[in-house]
Order: C-alpha cells, then sequence, then structure tokens
C-alpha cells in the first residue's frame, strides 16, 4: 500500500484505508470510501493540489489530504497478441 499522493497523473488505485481520523468522514462524505477505485487526473504546476476521479465525479485535494488516503495501486495488465 502507499499514499495516493505518490501516485503520478493516469495512475489508478483502490482505497484501503485512511491514516487521519480528523479527514475520514469528510472524505467520505466526497465518495472516498474503502474499496473504491481512485484515478489521479491532474496535478497542480507546483504540485498541489491534485485533481482525481472518484465515485464517478472529478475532486480536488491538497497533497496532505491525499497522503492520508492509502490505496492498493493497480497496474495496467498488458495484451497479449491475439
Amino acid at each position: 500500500m502507499k499514499p495516493l499522493s505518490a501516485l503520478k497523473i493516469g495512475e489508478k488505485g483502490i482505497i484501503k484505508e485512511f491514516k487521519s481520523d480528523e479527514l475520514l468522514i469528510k472524505l467520505m462524505e466526497m465518495g472516498c470510501v474503502p474499496g473504491e477505485i481512485i484515478k489521479v487526473e491532474q496535478i497542480a504546476p507546483l504540485g498541489d493540489p491534485i485533481s482525481i476521479a472518484v465515485a464517478g465525479y472529478s475532486l480536488s485535494l491538497r497533497l496532505n489530504e491525499a497522503a492520508t488516503i492509502m490505496i492498493e495501486p493497480i497496474t495496467q495488465e498488458k495484451k497479449l497478441p491475439s
């Protein structure tokens, strides 16, 4: 597992847990719930904030908020030639 803040643009992951109880309710109300697939869409030029796709919509998070979301990265499998 690694924090959401470590992903690059286009990378995906599955939310596993949260490191901060203070942000837990806020993040869950915004659709960041365990088991949900999350994708990094954009990163601001200076690196903060980031835009993610979660639960069917785009959400902007500060890096310190993204660092509290622990995810299991999804690796894209290469398709074999047929």
